[in-house]
């Protein structure tokens, strides 16, 4: 399906960002380890300080970003965060470089983080008709996984000869360019219009949405919880590895880079399955099938077999999520009216930010406690149970007779409507 050439520009702009993220594939923690010498509490309060406060930061931005074009907010996002990482390796080549900095830039890159993710949504939705969602996210899903694949090992590699400030300073010039790819998709978009004078409580609306929609509530609690428990295990696991058990930069990218050609294979049979089976029906076997995996990270070991482990346990649940996650994005946006997109997902990004660094923060003490396997078996097993949270949608329950779409009024009268995402 042609999505046309605003599109082919946000795919663009969406392709070089991700390579660029995917190639500073945990450069935080790697920096936190080998330069600063950290342990796993503090790693883990890198990865969870940092988001939390930038999660809160960008609480008000919802409403502020729905009601104004979406393409400059985006644009702005890319920036800061360039800006903000090209100040690592600015200081480490000072010799004052430290912890606190690091925090900071993580606070700035997190809050910028869900100002795009907002501004984009809305931008996706306005720009690609409603039977092209779904390939939409299908193509930013495979280009996800594509660059997971070739991001991590190159980034390991460029980490062990340079340093792992280099791959900072790559991500950052990645951002730059990705605003130069939107800026790039042209003018036309014009002004969401208000259909109501601005409210106390509309900063409350997206949350509101999510938690009343008795078909999008589940979807969010699942996806809230789970992707919690997944990236908690991540600054435990960087320490297991290239700590305790003394795996190199190399070979801890290649650990997860080899598992994401089953991302790409996923990506790519999210709406082929989806179209034979149903997408309420592969929604929910993706989503029960990817909490499956994770508890499989306790065995991992040192030499080769704790490697594989790694490998065998991330291929699957990537697999998994790269199925479930597509569904998930075209399933948010069709429950959503437009005049409500932004706020939601600012909404959903706070929410599963916020979440993802408190329960990284907990998990971070639990490790130093109990100890890194213990540490990640417990996740696993938490992980088990988030099926659970899907049970309305089921075939037969009466959520899941449930289809709640935008009213037509709040649908673009056709697909010329304001530009793309990322």
């Amino acid at each position: 399906m042609r999505l046309g050439r605003q599109f082919g520009w946000l795919w663009a702009a969406y392709s070089v960002s991700t390579f660029g993220t995917w190639l500073a594939f945990d450069a935080f923690a790697l920096i936190a380890v080998l330069v600063l010498h950290a342990g796993s509490a503090q790693v883990s309060l890198l990865a969870s300080a940092g988001v939390a406060v930038g999660a809160v930061a960008a609480v008000p931005l919802g409403p502020w970003i729905e009601f104004r074009r979406k393409r400059p907010v985006m644009i702005t996002a890319d920036l800061v965060r360039g800006a903000a990482l090209l100040t690592l390796p600015a200081a480490y080549a000072f010799g004052v470089l430290g912890f606190g900095q690091l925090l900071v830039v993580s606070v700035i890159v997190a809050a910028a983080d869900i100002t795009f993710t907002a501004a984009s949504g809305a931008h996706l939705k306005a720009l690609v008709p409603s039977d092209g969602l779904l390939t939409a996210a299908g193509r930013f899903e495979s280009t996800t996984w594509t660059a997971s694949v070739l991001g991590p090992p190159l980034g390991g590699a460029l980490a062990g000869l340079l340093g792992p400030v280099t791959t900072v300073a790559a991500d950052a010039v990645s951002y730059l360019l990705s605003a130069l790819g939107i800026r790039a998709i042209g003018r036309g978009e014009t002004v969401p219009e208000r259909t109501a004078a601005p409210r106390a409580g509309e900063l409350l609306d997206g949350w509101r949405h999510l938690l009343t929609n008795r078909a999008l509530r589940p979807l969010f609690l699942n996806v809230l919880l789970g992707n919690a428990l997944i990236m908690a295990g991540s600054p435990v696991l960087s320490v297991l590895m290239l700590g305790h058990l003394g795996f190199a930069p190399w070979q801890y990218g290649l650990a997860f880079a080899v598992p994401c050609l089953g991302g790409l294979l996923g990506s790519r049979l999210a709406r082929p399955l989806a179209t034979r089976y149903g997408r309420r029906r592969v929604l929910l076997a993706s989503g029960a099938l990817r909490a499956c995996w994770p508890i499989g990270l306790a065995f991992t070991g040192p030499g080769t077999a704790g490697l594989l482990v790694v490998m065998v346990v991330e291929a699957g649940l990537i697999l998994c999520c790269a199925v479930f996650n597509p569904l998930v994005v075209t399933e948010r946006l069709e429950l959503t009216p437009n005049d409500r997109v932004a706020r939601m997902l600012a909404a959903w990004s706070v929410t599963g930010k916020a979440c993802t660094a408190a329960i990284t923060a907990l998990w971070g003490l639990v490790a130093a406690v109990v100890g890194a396997r213990t540490a990640l078996g417990l996740a696993g097993v938490l992980m088990l149970a988030t099926p659970l949270l899907l049970w309305p949608l089921v075939p037969g329950r009466r959520a899941a007779a449930v289809t709640e779409r935008p009213s037509p009024a709040s649908v673009p009268p056709s697909p010329a409507a304001p530009p793309p995402t990322r």
